[in-house]
């Protein structure tokens, strides 16, 4: 439909267009859906008609992706202007409530063309870690304290505790929620339907990869970040009643390795679904100096990792997505001249449990791998990211071309696409 005003309006969304959940599994449409989906989280800066985006090769990406069998994409809503070199750059949001309106109808043209290709997202509302802003610009916003650069510091640790802060500071939790309704009350500027109406957004995502500290987090920030979890997922469901509220969280590794507080920030009646991701060389399994000597190692936790999540799942009886997972190239090497075979043998352990387990009706719900470069090419010598380059999957934090997949890793790409069908050949 067309408006008087000439915007293009999309037909009303019937409520079974919506994924729901039924019986701990994903239902769109009357069928089961299940996810075979990649992390683009740049998509809407591809969708800005300003100098950052790249309306043309948004297209051609989503093109390419839809032909793999991918359906739905991991999507960062917006992002904190920062000192931090090691963030993406422009932001979204200049300062609190300065908002860049031109990349934000970059995410309207996003949807808008996802919508044209019956894809979904899932929008995630901030960030833990520094490369997009995150809670820690928030604490330097709000508390005046430096906004901390783990890329600078080598100091995880004592970033990941001083990040927590976030979820105690009632500034920035004000802040935080004024944000939220930006994005969730928005009317996309290119189909006029607002966001709340919008069928192919699957969830609203509190943040990527929200943590209650580091890995000696106290009885009561873990109380803390419990509490934030259920509070932000009722706030966000009292805005929109037609979609899934997911947290973001990577599972027990970024629950302080405790089960129990895992379950319980994700057992609220507000968190429709749970989400884990698996870095085996980021948690030190996994040496890509020595791969023969460290594969098996990576592979066994890798595959309990995997199988004891699903096992959680079922204790709530809701849906879980391995919504993040990457190996780096051969060698190890950024370029993308190098081969994939160690990732590729990565990607079939995991996709084989996840499809094997969810076709023996498991409420394993899919996989989003990390991440989509596409057509996106690392431009300096050093792999490292300058604004005005490309984006691709590895955000500036990481060198440009450690996890993407892209669109010349032919073995890669047949292997997502071999899965995406067995996925969605599940009858349910």
């Amino acid at each position: 439909m067309v408006s008087a005003c000439g915007m293009v309006e999309a037909a009303p969304a019937a409520n079974n267009d919506f994924v729901t959940v039924k019986d701990s599994h994903f239902v769109r449409k009357g069928r089961a859906y299940y996810i075979a989906g990649a992390n683009f989280w740049y998509g809407g800066y591809l969708g800005a008609a300003n100098s950052v985006g790249d309306r043309a090769r948004l297209m051609k990406e989503l093109d390419n992706m839809r032909a793999l069998g991918i359906n739905n994409l991991r999507v960062l809503a917006v992002s904190e202007k920062t000192e931090m070199k090691s963030a993406v750059r422009p932001a979204t949001t200049s300062a609190p409530g300065q908002y860049d309106e031109e990349l934000l109808a970059g995410l309207d043209f996003l949807m808008a063309e996802v919508a044209k290709r019956d894809m979904t997202v899932v929008i995630y509302l901030n960030n833990f870690w520094q490369w997009s802003g995150g809670m820690t610009q928030y604490l330097n916003w709000f508390e005046g304290t430096p906004a901390l650069d783990p890329n600078v510091t080598k100091d995880y640790d004592t970033y990941m505790q001083k990040t927590a802060g976030f979820y105690r500071n009632a500034a920035a939790q004000t802040e935080y929620r004024n944000v939220i309704a930006k994005i969730v009350k928005r009317v996309n500027t290119v189909t006029g339907k607002p966001y709340s109406d919008d069928a192919h957004i699957l969830s609203w995502q509190l943040a990527n990869e929200p943590r209650p500290g580091n890995g000696k987090a106290t009885p009561e920030e873990k109380a803390v970040y419990v509490k934030w979890i259920d509070e932000v997922a009722g706030y966000i469901h009292s805005l929109d009643k037609n979609h899934l509220v997911s947290s973001g969280s990577e599972g027990l590794a970024g629950s302080a390795h405790d089960a129990q507080l895992y379950l319980d920030a994700h057992r609220t009646k507000n968190i429709d679904y749970l989400t884990y991701h698996l870095w085996p060389k980021n948690w030190g399994w996994f040496d890509s100096n020595n791969p023969s000597g460290s594969w098996d190692n990576a592979i066994g936790k890798s595959r309990d990792y995997l199988n004891s999540h699903i096992e959680l799942a079922k204790k709530l009886g809701k849906p879980i997505v391995l919504e993040e997972f990457g190996l780096d190239r051969d060698g190890p090497s950024f370029s993308i001249k190098a081969s994939t075979r160690l990732r590729d043998r990565f990607y079939r352990e995991v996709f084989d449990i996840i499809a094997t387990r969810a076709g023996k009706g498991d409420p394993i719900a899919g996989f989003n791998f990390w991440a989509w470069g596409g057509m996106g090419r690392a431009a300096n010598a050093d792999f490292w990211w300058k604004p005005g380059n490309d984006f691709v999957g590895d955000p500036p934090q990481e060198e440009q071309g450690l996890y993407s997949v892209f669109d010349s890793d032919v073995s890669s790409l047949l292997l997502i696409k071999e899965y995406a069908d067995r996925l969605h050949a599940i009858k349910r």
